[in-house]
Parts: C-alpha cells; sequence; structure tokens
C-alpha cells in the first residue's frame, strides 16, 4: 500500500512529550502497511483483527493498546491509503462524523 501524510504520524508524536510513546508503534504501523497488499476490506480485517472497517472506505487502528487511533482512507484498487486523524482515543470518541474525516 502506498501511505500518504506519514507526515501526519511525525507530527503527533512530536506534538506533546507525552506521545512520544507513539512514536515506535506508529512507525511500525506505517511500515507494516506500506508492505501490505490489501485487496479488500475483508483481506485487511483477516491480517489485522483489530482493525475495525467503517463505510466509505475507512478504517480504524488502534496504536498501542487502544491508546491512539489512526483512522484512513483507503483505495484498494489503487493500493492508496490516506491519513485521515491521528489522536488519542479521547479525541477519537469526540468526533462527531468520522465518515467525513
Amino acid at each position: 500500500m502506498r501511505v500518504i501524510a506519514k507526515s501526519r504520524l511525525r507530527k503527533f508524536w512530536e506534538s506533546s512529550p507525552k506521545y512520544i510513546d507513539a512514536k515506535k508503534q506508529m512507525t511500525e504501523w506505517y511500515n507494516y502497511c506500506v508492505a501490505a497488499k490489501w485487496r479488500t476490506p475483508h483481506q485487511l480485517k483477516a491480517d489485522l483483527r483489530n482493525a475495525s472497517i467503517l463505510k466509505n472506505n475507512r478504517v480504524v487502528f488502534n496504536i498501542c493498546g487502544n491508546k491512539y487511533r489512526i483512522v484512513v482512507a483507503i483505495d484498494y484498487i489503487r493500493h492508496g491509503m490516506l491519513i485521515r486523524f491521528v489522536g488519542t482515543h479521547q479525541k477519537y470518541d469526540e468526533i462527531d462524523d468520522i465518515e467525513h474525516i
């Protein structure tokens, strides 16, 4: 998968010293996704059981034991993934309409 906007991950863990624990796992998540060859949401879910498949080709990934979340939009045909949201579980819960991020 081509993962777009890796800078969003970096900006998150650099935004506060309390988020530095996310750096290692977000980097590992990024590298894993770059190597992935998911062609359908079912393949992704079979590979990563903790991922949540949403409408409109959105996927939520739990990072650091569900402390942080990454929301992406995926184009399975073009093998592209756009990072739409990176944040704490609490900030994720405050989102009113996940389909529009």
